[in-house]
């Protein structure tokens, strides 16, 4: 009998697989043995990830924690980041000392995205967009709790009744800045973790902080064992063969500068848990796209593309296809979902670089028709229930996925223009100088690439038709360069919070909300925040308006804004129910992102006028006393239906 080889391991092949291999190799006596075996393996492969998010969120609201929504992967005034990379950079003012309006004890499921390693995407492991089950203590319980939770939750049976024999752990070796963290390995051998199973890493390692400045402190990472037969070593000795799955943070630390630490009032514990590894190691898989995030997506790929009635094909390449094609437009659903729009700065070029290369994924797998908002719409039905933003933007995530796709079609198109310029220069200068160019440089294939979209694969394939080359090395060179660049923009000069808390950048913000009470007032209540980035120098504030502002309108908003500062603003905070602030009137963006108990920042003259009263996490000046005076430099569209402004506070 000939078996076909599993495609992407689907879950029917995946169990017959099993139990063929079960059989030949004689691991059972009688096929009722066997048929045993298919039933368990059935079952325990439908460990989903929506009983993960569940068993969580339940085990720590037993620990009497509170549990509060996810931001958006979209950081709101925070300009050291494009996207939220953690679960810790919407917390860092609490982090630091600020009461949180749900107490000390908070967890919750933080959407995430990083691309630093994008070109890994399609092994076993990475992805651009994930999940992290956190929970922290600020300044409340440390290390000692911290630690026998994570156990608890991993070992119990009532929850994920991992096996003990199975996992490992790493702690801070200590340096010249802090000591070995014997505290936390005494912490785990007390719970039975053997003295061989706990590797003493460097800071490298071992170390987690905010960013050059900020909150920081040693950490304890818990690993899986993913290796072939019984477990062997420790994370140190065997590194691959150990999967990271949680990591407790414990931050003791405010970093000054390089050379100075100084210990926070009120150390606090940060610990994530990836989702996808998480439910990975749950099925006793060793790739998170063999899991129910991705496994019927991947098969619909397939299905829609028919890559099982095709001959000859490699299915290696087969398989990174799919899964970077299942990765980015699941990336792509969230961005869109929390606001970002294909364009070519910031976000929205991370946004544009993830549509257009699952594209050309499909394309190299022989697809070249519209798909992409198929796809997305799994992925929406798959999260509607689970975040809010998914849900109320549904229409608009398959909508700029379409436009994107039309687009992206129109740049090959274009590419390709460009390249037949390109190869008639050629013949131009052999013309003139009689010298023949056998070669298109780097720099050109890869301006076709950046400027055009066009994908350097089909540079390769038409210059191999007209008997050229093309320069890959130096392609390769260009790229490098240019993902340095992004990956700086991306990862910031922090990562935190607010990046910057500094007094010009809290006045700032401040006049930011005045400014958005005097938008309303002056052009109409149809105006909402679409997006924010605030430095110590201006001020960059996007807001929903169909129409230019006139000279008159932009004049009418910066009095606004003047006279509740020289009115001797006092800015005062209160706590109170969300839905009790939304139904009286309060303006807030983004409501979802907030907990139960939100923070409501009033913006009072000594005349006693309300300038401003909104929602927000803060920081905020105390007084308008000596801030400046403010003026909007710039008005001009952002998007469609979206406009801009750029305003800055000048002093004297």
């Amino acid at each position: 009998m000939i078996v076909k080889t599993p495609r992407e391991t689907r879950e029917g092949n995946r169990i017959f697989w099993d139990l063929r291999n079960a059989v030949f190799s004689l691991e059972f006596s009688t096929f009722a043995e066997c048929a045993a075996f298919f039933v368990f393996r059935s079952k325990s492969m439908k460990i989903l990830s929506s009983d993960i998010r569940s068993k969580y969120l339940e085990f720590f609201k037993t620990k009497n924690h509170a549990i509060i929504p996810s931001a958006p992967v979209i950081p709101e005034n925070d300009p050291s980041v494009l996207f939220n990379t953690a679960g810790m950079q919407p917390l860092v003012p609490y982090l630091l000392g600020e009461p949180h309006p749900m107490g000390k004890r908070i967890a919750d499921v933080q959407k995430c995205v990083r691309t630093n390693d994008i070109e890994e995407v399609g092994d076993d492991t990475h992805l651009t967009f994930f999940e992290m089950l956190w929970n922290w203590s600020l300044g409340d319980y440390f290390k000692e709790e911290s630690i026998a939770w994570s156990w608890e939750f991993l070992t119990d049976k009532k929850w994920l009744g991992l096996d003990p024999k199975m996992i490992s752990v790493t702690v801070f070796e200590g340096d010249e800045n802090a000591p070995r963290d014997e505290e936390s390995a005494d912490i785990w051998k007390s719970l039975g973790m053997p003295a061989e199973r706990i590797a003493y890493l460097p800071a490298e390692d071992n170390w987690w902080a905010a960013g050059p400045t900020g909150p920081c402190g040693p950490d304890t990472e818990i690993f899986y064992w993913v290796g072939e037969g019984e477990p062997k070593g420790n994370k140190g000795t065997h590194s691959k063969e150990w999967m990271e799955i949680w990591n407790n943070v414990f931050m003791q630390y405010n970093r000054i500068d390089a050379n100075t630490l100084e210990k926070l009032p009120a150390p606090c514990v940060d610990t994530g848990m990836g989702l996808e590894r998480c439910v990975t190691v749950l099925n006793g898989e060793k790739s998170v796209y063999h899991t129910d995030i991705f496994s019927d997506v991947i098969e619909r790929i397939h299905e829609i593309f028919g890559t099982d009635s095709k001959e000859n094909v490699d299915w290696n390449s087969v398989r990174t296809s799919t899964r970077i094609i299942a990765d980015h437009l699941r990336a792509a659903t969230h961005m869109i979902s929390d606001g970002a729009v294909p364009k070519n700065v910031d976000q929205g070029y991370v946004l544009r670089r993830l549509i257009r290369r699952a594209i050309r994924e499909a394309y190299k797998m022989g697809y070249e028709k519209p798909f992409v908002a198929e796809i997305a719409r799994m992925y929406v039905a798959k999260f509607e229930d689970v975040y809010e933003s998914v849900k109320n933007n549904a229409e608009k995530i398959l909508a700029e996925l379409s436009k994107e796709e039309e687009k992206f079609a129109k740049s090959i198109k274009d590419g390709m223009r460009e390249f037949e310029k390109l190869v008639k220069g050629f013949d131009i200068a052999f013309e003139k100088t009689g010298q023949k160019i056998t070669q298109i440089a780097g720099s050109k294939a890869f301006t076709l690439f950046d400027t055009y979209g066009f994908p350097v694969e089909m540079t390769v394939e038409l210059a191999k038709e007209r008997g050229l080359t093309v320069d890959t090395e130096g392609f390769n060179a260009a790229f490098a360069k240019h993902q340095e660049l992004s990956r700086t923009a991306a990862e910031g000069k922090f990562k935190g919070g607010l990046g910057d808390q500094s007094g010009e950048t809290v006045a700032l913000h401040s006049a930011c909300h005045l400014m958005l009470a005097g938008l309303r007032k002056v052009l109409g209540s149809h105006v909402a925040q679409a997006g924010s980035n605030i430095t110590a120098e201006r001020l960059r504030f996007d807001f929903t308006h169909g129409e230019k502002m006139t000279p008159e309108q932009i004049a009418a908003v910066e009095a606004y804004v003047n006279e509740a500062i020289d009115s001797g603003l006092e800015v005062a905070v209160s706590e109170e129910a969300k839905e009790a602030a939304k139904s009286r009137g309060v303006i807030g963006s983004f409501w979802e992102k907030y907990p139960d108990v939100v923070k409501v920042y009033k913006m009072v003259g000594k005349n006693g006028t309300v300038y401003s009263e909104e929602l927000c996490g803060g920081p905020h000046i105390e007084t308008s006393d000596g801030i400046g005076t403010f003026k909007i430099v710039k008005e001009e569209a952002s998007s469609s239906g979206v406009r801009r402004i750029k305003a800055v506070l000048r002093k004297g």
